[in-house]
């Protein structure tokens, strides 16, 4: 019986993946201006829990390790996203990159090993709240990166774009 606490979380997260797979050939519209909103929402909910709930001793110092590792991979996540460009109404979309959904399931994967041998190895002096400071740091690097990564490359193509001359 043990098998399904396994077997159920890979079964949800494989089908959401079919679903978001099958998805990210559609192009969607990409507004620069709402790029913001997610990773400013998410940094009042850390901003709220840090204040309520602080990382006691060195453990700020490893969120900031843990949210300057999410901004490398979020970096890296969003030169992933393809972003095109109408040439004849200069507006931006978004394709979801397959290399960027592979990326999130080995994130994924990555979280669960460690969450498992976390469990395996037993408490030994881990601290529950610390270790979701760290994965809370570590999203907001990845959604902030992300998304200003996005916004920096929108933002150059549509200065290209509005460099070139129509052709006559």
């Amino acid at each position: 019986m043990d098998w399904i606490n396994y077997a159920l979380p890979l079964v949800v997260v494989a089908v959401v993946m079919a679903i978001r797979w099958r998805r990210m050939k559609r192009v969607r519209p990409l507004k620069l201006e709402h790029l913001w909103i997610l990773p400013a929402v998410y940094a009042a909910v850390i901003a709220v829990t840090f204040s309520r709930f602080p990382p006691r001793g060195l453990g700020w110092l490893f969120c900031l390790v843990a949210l300057a590792l999410g901004a490398a991979l979020g970096w890296q996540r969003g030169k992933m996203m393809r972003i095109t460009l109408d040439p004849e109404t200069h507006r931006l979309g978004q394709t979801a990159s397959p290399a960027a959904l592979l990326f999130i399931v080995l994130l994924i994967v990555v979280r669960s090993g460690a969450r498992g041998a976390m469990t395996y190895a037993g408490p030994a002096g881990l601290d529950p709240m610390a270790i979701t400071d760290l994965l809370m740091a570590l999203a907001l690097g990845l959604f902030s990166a992300q998304r200003l990564e996005m916004y920096l490359r929108g933002k150059r193509m549509l200065a290209a774009a509005g460099n070139r001359t129509p052709p006559i």
